[in-house]
C-alpha cells in the first residue's frame, strides 16, 4: 500500500482498478455527507435522478444533438482555418500573422462578441464563429508548438534525400505529424466543449445542453444542474475517447 504514494511507482492494472474504486468509495461518502442534515451541500441522489428524468422529458436527445452539431460545424471550421495558418507560418512572411493570432488567445469573450454581432446578424452564425475563433486560437498555439519541436535532423534528412523546401513541408511538417494533430484536437475539443454553455445562450431558440442549464440556473433546480454536468461531461469524455481511438487505429507506431 505504501508504494502507492512513491513517485512514479508502477502498479498493476488490479491495483489502478483498486485506487480508481477507492476513489469512487470517497465520492461517494463526501456526496453523502453532504446532503445530510437540514442544509445541503450538494443535492441528493433523488433530485439528481429527478432531474435526469425531467431532462428526458423534456428532449434531451434532441438537445444533446443540437450542441453536438453546433461543436462538429465549429470544429470542421476551426481546422481548416487553423490548420492552413500553422502549415503556412514555417513562410517568414506569415510567421508574424500565426504568432500574433496565438497571442489573442488572452482576449475575453465580451471582445470578440461584440464585434461579432456588428458583422454577423444570424445568431447561429455567430454562435458557430464564437467557437471557432475561441478554437482557433489556442489550436494555432498548439501547432505552433508542434512544429517547432520537430527535431531539424528530420529536416536535415528530408534535404539530404533532394526534398525541395516545399516538399519538406509536406513530408515532414504535413504528413509526418497528423497524428499530433488528432491529439491537439483532443486536448482544445475541450474548449470548445466548455465553451458550449455560454455561447448556446446567444440563441435560445436553437436549444441545446447549454439554453438547459441557463433555464434550470434560472429557477434554481441543482438536482438539474448536476445531472447537466454529469451528461456534458459524459459525452465530452466520450468523444475523447473517440478521437484516442482513431489515433491509435490509424497511427499504430505513433509513440505520441
Amino acid at each position: 500500500m505504501k508504494n502507492f504514494f512513491k513517485p512514479f511507482e508502477i502498479v498493476t492494472k488490479n491495483q489502478r482498478l483498486l485506487i480508481g474504486l477507492v476513489w469512487v468509495i470517497l465520492f461517494a461518502v463526501v456526496w453523502i455527507v453532504g446532503t445530510s442534515g437540514t442544509k445541503h451541500l450538494f443535492p441528493t441522489p433523488v433530485q439528481v435522478w429527478e432531474g435526469f428524468t425531467s431532462l428526458y422529458n423534456e428532449g434531451l436527445v434532441v438537445h444533446i444533438a443540437s450542441s453536438l452539431g453546433l461543436c462538429l460545424q465549429a470544429v470542421l471550421i476551426s481546422l481548416c482555418v487553423s490548420l492552413t495558418i500553422a502549415y503556412l507560418s514555417p513562410l517568414p512572411a506569415l510567421k508574424p500573422l500565426a504568432v500574433a493570432l496565438s497571442k489573442v488567445r488572452y482576449l475575453p469573450l465580451t471582445g470578440i462578441t461584440f464585434y461579432m454581432i456588428i458583422l454577423v446578424n444570424n445568431a447561429r452564425t455567430m454562435q458557430v464563429w464564437v467557437l471557432v475563433i475561441f478554437m482557433s486560437l489556442y489550436f494555432i498555439t498548439s501547432l505552433l508548438a508542434v512544429i517547432k519541436d520537430i527535431p531539424e535532423e528530420e529536416i536535415s534528412h528530408a534535404r539530404s534525400l533532394k526534398c525541395s523546401r516545399w516538399e519538406v513541408l509536406w513530408e515532414v511538417v504535413i504528413k509526418g505529424r497528423l497524428d499530433y494533430v488528432i491529439d491537439v484536437l483532443r486536448q482544445n475539443l475541450s474548449i470548445i466543449w466548455m465553451m458550449l454553455v455560454t455561447v448556446e445562450s446567444i440563441l435560445v431558440a436553437a436549444g441545446g445542453l447549454g439554453v438547459l442549464i441557463k433555464n434550470s440556473d434560472k429557477f434554481a433546480n441543482h438536482g438539474r444542474i448536476i445531472a447537466l454536468q454529469i451528461i456534458i461531461l459524459m459525452i465530452g469524455l466520450l468523444l475523447d475517447w473517440v478521437l484516442h481511438i482513431i489515433r491509435k487505429s490509424l497511427f499504430r507506431y505513433s509513440t505520441y
